[in-house]
């Protein structure tokens, strides 16, 4: 399969410079992987990325978020800026939030969003390495409260790639959402670790 990079289109928050996203993008590419699909030109999202049963998943997203040169926010616990990390966490586009407050980790999440005019959100919907019952909802709680859309991308280990599966707009009926979104990754996807794969992943192999 010839190895493929897309290019950012317009909305989609930037982050790096031509130089440094040189840098990564051949880094990706030299493990021998390539990014397959068309990049939604969207100034803000929810992006789930799928499998999730290695540690190897976060080094290929990190190396492909880093050559496209996107922007892209994730969330930790506000304890984890009082640490040395600090800095790092910041560099990296992590937003700490209180998880023991009255109004929830989704509203504050999604007060953070809406206080944007450009932001993707990343999660990895299964929440653990360690093979899960179920896909955990609050990726489509935050894009439905937030009124953004979801998009998703696969992590597929036999052929060395990270698709982009598209679009999906939540409704109001999160296991048909669910539904949608698993026949999209149907045939797109291949984990690094098969024991650790999420149950609804399995049945779609």
């Amino acid at each position: 399969m010839k190895q493929s990079f897309p290019q950012l289109p317009a909305q989609v928050p930037v982050r790096g410079t031509p130089f440094s996203r040189s840098i990564f993008k051949k880094l990706y590419l030299a493990q021998g992987w390539q990014f397959d699909g068309d990049f939604p030109d969207l100034p803000k999202a929810v992006a789930i990325i799928s499998p999730h049963t290695s540690n190897y998943d976060g080094l290929y997203g990190f190396l492909a978020m880093l050559g496209l040169g996107i922007s892209v926010t994730v969330f930790g616990k506000d304890s984890l800026f009082n640490t040395p990390l600090k800095g790092l966490l910041k560099w990296m586009g992590v937003i700490p939030v209180k998880r023991d407050t009255p109004q929830g980790l989704t509203k504050q999440i999604i007060d953070v969003i809406q206080s944007k005019d450009k932001i993707w959100i990343a999660l990895a919907p299964e929440g653990t390495r360690k093979s899960p019952e179920h896909i955990r909802s609050g990726f489509w709680h935050i894009a439905k409260g937030a009124n953004i859309p979801i998009v998703m991308f696969a992590l597929d280990y036999k052929n060395k790639a990270i698709h982009c599966l598209g679009v999906v707009h939540p409704t109001d009926n999160y296991e048909h959402d669910l539904e949608m979104i698993l026949r999209h990754y149907q045939g797109k996807f291949y984990p690094k670790n098969m024991q650790r794969l999420a149950k609804p992943l399995k049945k779609l192999l």
